[in-house]
């Protein structure tokens, strides 16, 4: 009967959803009716692929063509069907409703992984279930980009699919849906290699209780040591362990479908002569450590109605007390990290359009030594996201880890796009809030929601040498 009444609420909540976002959606078409931005590429490309121009390709374009090969193929049927015919066919207006379908597909998928990741109390979860999906699918940077022609939404959701194929062990269904999601954004093949990773952290984890159980040890692999001791153990296992031929072997049998996939994708690199296609004077790699700081912050914001509260913030003080030494190494390294390795890429200076460009105009322009004052701000936001993900095991979060590392630190851009998967991947994983905890969360994906499109719609300004209008945007 439960399961029966999360089933009608699910599916109320999904149309409801889709009929709101048909409203933004006519809202924002209405206004902006030509291609905005990055669509002035993706939209004529499209239009091409929609014409049977294979061919040919507008180098400005860096990423591969999956939006428009879907694109194509959902339309087409459509016009076929409907009878379309003239200006409508492929028209800036329907290559952007694409993206609307994508935003109930994702909404789904985020259902089925949240019903997979918390399966306890069933009957007593479903309302969160369900409440926590649709939140998600709002989250403020994805859900703008819903309205626009833009591959976010797309990649988004072939992502988060071929994670919940891992999670129900299809591993075949899960490198071939991570096929099309690189397709979509080639970054993603770092989500590709985290289902590897997740299946590596399993395997550890089974391996290290057998060694603690032979030693009678009590300490888990869900502690995350903090003692040189505890460090010096789990590298000492790591390293056995994987230097060891049969894991070797039967790590490489578990994962092949994910190893397959990465070795196309290293053939292509090779090939491409790199992994950007089109323009790559604006899209060169780097080592931006300061990129994770700004995504653990953006992270804090963003989860601030879940995390928040006087005993997590208690117990960061006792934390301070506890490992003063740890906290002031961290410092530390986090200083020199900032020091010597912050970069600004030319597009955060000079594009007003955006909302980075006042992030760091009014914050870390603010003052030179505003960048290094940040620094106790970000350890707390990294002591936050990690307490929050306390529940899962030491393996699994260095496999997260390190695929965070990969997502953001090689990107010069302050893009807040680029924080969209690895931020759905941390919620979905925190244990499930309380109600009242997500309503708040609903409250202020809202807010925010509401605040960027009607700034987007209402707010424009022209640039003192064009007479286009400009518009505010993520």
């Amino acid at each position: 009967m439960l399961e029966r009444f999360e089933c009608y609420a699910f599916t109320a909540l999904c149309s409801v959803n889709f009929f709101i976002s048909c409203l933004l959606f006519s809202a924002v078409s209405r206004e902006q009716r030509e291609p905005y931005m990055d669509e002035i590429f993706h939209v004529p490309q499209a239009q091409k692929y929609c014409q049977g121009k294979f061919t040919e390709w507008d180098p400005m374009i860096t990423t591969l063509p999956g939006l428009y090969l879907l694109s194509v193929g959902v339309i087409k049927p459509v016009v076929w069907l409907a009878d379309f015919s003239g200006t409508i066919v492929c028209s800036t207006t329907m290559l952007r409703f694409v993206n609307l379908l994508f935003n109930c597909g994702n909404l789904y998928i985020l259902y089925l992984i949240i019903c997979r990741l918390h399966l306890k109390d069933k009957s007593r979860t479903a309302g969160r279930r369900v409440l926590s999906a649709l939140t998600l699918s709002t989250f403020p940077v994805l859900y703008f980009f819903t309205f626009l022609y833009y591959t976010d939404a797309g990649s988004t959701f072939f992502t988060l699919f071929t994670y919940l194929m891992c999670l129900y062990g299809c591993h075949k269904a899960a490198a071939l849906l991570g096929i099309c999601a690189i397709l979509f954004r080639q970054t993603n093949i770092i989500w590709v290699a985290f289902c590897a990773g997740t299946i590596v952290a399993q395997k550890l984890d089974e391996a290290w209780r057998v060694e603690q159980s032979k030693k009678r040890d009590e300490k888990t692999p869900s502690q995350i040591p903090l003692a040189l001791s505890g460090v010096k153990r789990v590298a000492r296992f790591l390293l056995e362990y994987l230097t060891a031929t049969t894991n070797i072997k039967t790590m490489i049998l578990s994962t092949w479908p994910y190893v397959i996939v990465g070795f196309g994708f290293v053939a292509f690199v090779v090939l491409n002569n790199g992994i950007v296609v089109g323009d790559r004077t604006s899209h060169e790699a780097c080592l931006n450590f300061p990129q994770l700081f700004y995504f653990f912050s953006f992270t804090l914001v963003f989860s601030l109605p879940l995390s928040l509260c006087y005993h997590r913030l208690l117990r960061f003080v006792q934390s301070l007390r506890k490992h003063p030494l740890l906290f002031l190494l961290m410092a530390a390294v986090s200083l020199l990290l900032v020091w010597k390795f912050t970069f600004v890429h030319k597009y955060l200076l000079a594009d007003n359009r955006h909302f980075p460009f006042y992030v760091w105009k009014r914050i870390f322009q603010r003052h030179h030594l505003v960048r290094f004052l940040l620094v106790p701000g970000y350890l707390f936001a990294v002591w936050n996201f990690l307490d929050m993900l306390k529940s899962k095991t030491l393996f699994w979060i260095l496999a997260f880890f390190v695929c965070l590392l990969a997502a953001t630190v090689p990107q010069k851009l302050l893009e807040f796009r680029y924080f969209i998967l690895p931020y759905l991947l941390y919620r979905v994983h925190m244990p499930l809030p309380s109600l009242h905890r997500l309503l708040l969360e609903l409250a202020l994906y809202t807010a925010v929601n509401a605040a960027t499109l009607y700034i987007f719609i209402y707010k424009t300004f022209h640039w003192p040498d064009s007479t286009a209008v400009q518009r505010f945007m993520w």
